[in-house]
């Protein structure tokens, strides 16, 4: 058994390579990393192939090794290249991510050290490191210093977390589903209908308030909504707005939705995972005013502060009882149990094994400091204020006018089905490649919407926009 267990250990030692070999390996990732930051000004947004990376089928695990030169043009070839780029300051579509350096680095780190933020005992560093900044979250958004809440995967687990603790505090047994009421608008996110269904309520009755022409919740409908339900026995549990949604970036009349939650005792959410951080800006604080008087709040750092995709937060007033629907313990985990301040991950999420993801904010926060994503997020304002001037000098028809960064517009050609009209001119963007935009259906009408959000998008880059659309629409009406 020894001899064979010292060839073993002879064949494992492999996954420890030497110093010579981890510097090759980093080097060429680092080659290859700086190679695609510099390309990206030349690069297009979007690119369409025919077999959408298969060749990676050519390529299957095996127990032989490959070199990282090997590995690394695998990539480029059938991942990097294909498809759409959200690194690109041209992703101007759905909800731009972002991917900003020290982002990297702080992944990088975290998994090196492969530090455990999931229970205080295991890495009282990393969970004190994510509770400031949840803390300096809850701060922005003008949530108390008792609050708390979850560095999660992103707006999705979220938003499940804050509905299983509403559900639970507002004592929502098996029995009472049927009659418990859930009040929001068809312009939420779907990843919190996905929430409610996951969540065991989608036997409740989800009711979808009428919104107004600018697309936000109509106060007067939800009050007569909520007195209805009262009537007919029913149980009004929850209203979830919108800071931001992902059709138009309406806001929903936050201060008046807190009005009527208080007014009704309703666990009022509001999902900002897409709009949340403008709350940096002057303009971002003055259309969310209310937002502070939600019981949760969902805000996606890698949206509005440009991080690589991986990382949202949610925050929470009551802490106990979002530790009341999270919180289990095992036998095996009894020398987990400590009495510090500080609250630890798992028992205030799904999760148990948790990457330190928060060294993937607080490194760019440290190395960048706030200015630069102030500065980036009031400039997004500005520029798709810009875009719904510009685009009416080419013809467009547009929606309301942008609260924050995103908008929809279209264009009504002489002849024929806008809609159908549209909808080619959306094919020629994206086939163009150069910027990449994305389209909705709103009512039945077709839309063109544009998403500025990427930390690289800047006024060459709209002008660009304009550049292809204008080219698109010559195109068509010559068609």
């Amino acid at each position: 058994m020894i001899e064979k267990i010292k060839e073993l250990e002879k064949q494992s030692l492999l996954l420890e390579p030497n110093n010579e070999d981890r510097l090759h390996w980093q080097r060429k990732v680092e080659q290859y990393a700086f190679k695609f930051i510099d390309d990206l000004a030349n690069s297009k947004t979007y690119i369409t192939t025919e077999d959408g990376g298969k060749n990676l089928l050519n390529h299957p695990i095996s127990d032989q090794p490959i070199p990282i030169e090997e590995a690394l043009n695998i990539l480029d070839k059938n991942v990097d290249n294909i498809g759409l780029n959200p690194a690109s300051g041209g992703h101007l579509g759905y909800i731009p991510g972002g991917g900003i350096y020290p982002t990297a680095l702080g992944d990088y780190l975290a998994a090196v050290t492969n530090r455990y933020a999931g229970i205080y005992f295991g890495g009282p560093g990393a969970v004190r490191i994510e509770n400031m900044l949840i803390r300096w979250m809850c701060s922005i958004m003008g949530y108390p210093e008792t609050a708390s809440g979850n560095l999660a995967s992103g707006g999705s687990i979220g938003n499940l977390i804050a509905i299983v603790t509403a559900r639970d505090f507002k004592k929502i047994e098996p029995q009472d589903i049927s009659k418990s009421v859930i009040y929001l608008t068809s312009q939420v996110h779907h990843c919190v209908q996905k929430a409610i269904r996951i969540a065991g309520l989608n036997r409740a009755q989800t009711t979808y308030i009428p919104v107004d022409e600018n697309f936000k919740m109509d106060i007067n409908a939800l009050r007569k909504q909520i007195q209805k339900d009262i009537t007919e026995g029913k149980k009004p549990f929850l209203l979830i707005g919108s800071a931001g949604t992902t059709d138009v970036g309406a806001v929903d009349p936050l201060n008046d939705l807190a009005d009527v939650a208080e007014e009704f005792n309703l666990w009022f959410h509001v999902d900002g995972a897409y709009g949340g951080f403008f709350m940096l800006t002057e303009q971002g604080r003055e259309k969310m005013k209310g937002i502070e008087r939600s019981d949760s709040l969902v805000i996606d750092p890698h949206k509005g502060l440009f991080l690589s995709y991986g990382l949202g937060t949610v925050l929470i007033k009551n802490v106990q009882a979002q530790q009341d629907s999270h919180h289990y313990q095992a036998n095996y985990m009894q020398d987990a149990l400590n009495d510090t301040e500080e609250l630890s991950p798992a028992d205030l999420s799904p999760e148990l094994t948790k990457h330190f993801r928060g060294l993937r904010l607080w490194m760019p926060l440290q190395l960048f400091g706030l200015a630069p994503f102030k500065a980036g997020l009031d400039e997004k304002l500005m520029l798709t204020q810009y875009f719904y001037h510009e685009i009416q000098k080419l013809g467009f028809e547009v929606g309301p006018f942008p609260e924050l960064s995103v908008m929809i517009y279209r264009y009504i050609p002489a002849e024929g089905d806008a809609d159908d009209f549209n909808a080619k001119l959306i094919q020629h963007v994206q086939q163009d490649g150069r910027v990449f935009l994305s389209s909705t259906t709103i009512d039945g009408v077709y839309w063109l919407r544009i998403a500025i959000l990427a930390f690289r998008t800047h006024l060459k880059t709209v002008d660009l926009c304009l550049q292809v659309l204008r080219e698109g629409v010559e195109k068509l009406e010559n068609t």
